[in-house]
């Protein structure tokens, strides 16, 4: 069976994306490896879901449930407990090797929506020093483990780094009865939302050290202790002023990892700052056949942004499915160094409406104007009383307006 658009990953990009193709008139196939679409919404049972877009304070699984249910009154095909194990580019279509419990199966499609969404950086990854006792966790490993399965990670617990899961579990573990001891961020900013430090750290009275991280973990069977220290300028700990911290668990909260391994191989740009795919505004990589949103691109900060791009990568794929989307007049978006990058990073001109541009700075500025500029003539601009490295920012710019360039740039 040929599909127009098959979507791979049922989370809040997935389950956006396939709806959103199939009210286009698009035959979707959504392919999720659980057991249930949700993705890690599932596990997040805090509240903060759904202001954007619903205008409504929802939980996790509150949020999933109401893209579930929407999915659901479309036609289109889904097939759960089903993992994506290969992707061929043959030509005019693309072959996608799946696996389930029941079988092995070749689908192919016109199109692609990619929205797997990120795995945790582990242990190894970030060379971390010492034995390999039981008692290190992924922020997320342990808030599965908590929230799903009813079951406590540890006593004793020291966090190291401030993503917003890192954040977020702290005060989970706090109301379980857990001992917070401390979040160590080897960065002299943290890197989660304001909110969730005010919320979850603040409000709990759970120390956040900054400019220190784990240089060793101690312990045979069990964690029995952390050494911290603090780190200069070149992110380099000062040993002579390292400490060591009594714990049972220590749960790392480092960072993500797009889940993309299976396009590595394609012929696609990527960007060395996301690590995904780059895109243009129709979240197109530059294999036309392939469209990527959500965190596999990069990280969001809300689960409603994530869901909004979903719908746009969804509706673009199943447009170019009916050779109704060829993107002309390619215009490169050029920023400042105070951004780290863009998405999209391409804008087409033979289009009209807007795009939105989203974007991380490099570090935290106040009262600015984040600007863009056509043949040196401003043609969007806001004012921002804060922007810091750790929230998403975006700008929606007119196309109409845009000439032969288009620059991004922070007025400091």
């Amino acid at each position: 069976m040929i599909y127009d658009v098959a979507v791979i990953g049922g989370g809040p990009a997935g389950m956006a994306a396939a709806i959103s193709a199939t009210k286009e008139g698009a035959k979707v196939v959504l392919i999720e490896r659980d057991y249930r679409v949700g993705g890690i919404l599932n596990q997040c049972i805090h509240n903060g879901f759904g202001l954007a877009y619903f205008g409504a304070e929802l939980t996790g699984p509150q949020y999933a449930k109401r893209w579930e249910d929407e999915l659901k009154k479309q036609k289109l095909d889904i097939k759960l407990n089903t993992t994506l194990e290969q992707i061929t580019d043959c030509k005019k279509l693309v072959e996608l090797t799946v696996v389930s419990n029941k079988n092995v199966e070749k689908i192919k499609a016109k199109s692609v929506v990619l929205s797997m969404g990120c795995r945790e950086r582990p242990a190894g990854a970030i060379n971390l020093c010492g034995t390999r006792p039981a008692g290190v966790f992924s922020a997320g490993q342990a808030q599965k483990f908590v929230n799903i399965h009813g079951k406590m990670v540890g006593k004793k617990v020291v966090i190291l780094g401030s993503g917003d899961i890192g954040l977020i579990m702290a005060r989970r573990l706090t109301c379980e009865g857990a001992k917070v001891i401390g979040v160590y961020e080897i960065m002299s900013k943290c890197g989660g939302l304001a909110r969730n430090v005010a919320q979850c750290l603040n409000d709990f009275n759970i120390p956040l050290h900054l400019s220190t991280t784990v240089v060793e973990v101690i312990g045979e069977k069990r964690v029995e202790a952390v050494v911290v220290a603090p780190v200069d300028e070149n992110l380099k700990p000062i040993l002579e002023k390292k400490k060591i911290i009594k714990c049972d668990t220590l749960l790392l909260s480092v960072g993500l990892i797009p889940e993309n391994d299976l396009i590595q191989d394609f012929d696609i740009e990527f960007d060395n700052v996301t690590g995904s795919a780059v895109v243009n505004e129709y979240f197109q990589t530059s294999n036309s056949k392939i469209f990527i949103c959500g965190n596999v691109l990069h990280v969001n900060d809300l689960a409603d942004n994530v869901s909004r791009e979903g719908l746009q990568a969804g509706k673009f794929a199943a447009l170019f499915a009916k050779n109704k989307l060829i993107p002309q007049n390619t215009i490169t978006i050029v920023h400042d160094n105070h951004i780290k990058y863009t998405v999209p990073k391409y804008i087409h001109t033979n289009s009209t409406g807007t795009a939105t541009i989203s974007f991380r700075v490099d570090k935290e500025y106040h009262q600015v104007k984040i600007i863009a500029k056509s043949n040196n003539e401003i043609i969007s601009q806001k004012p921002s009383p804060v922007v810091i490295a750790g929230e998403m920012q975006s700008l929606i710019i007119d196309k109409s307006k845009i000439k032969n360039d288009l620059s991004l740039e922070i007025e400091v």
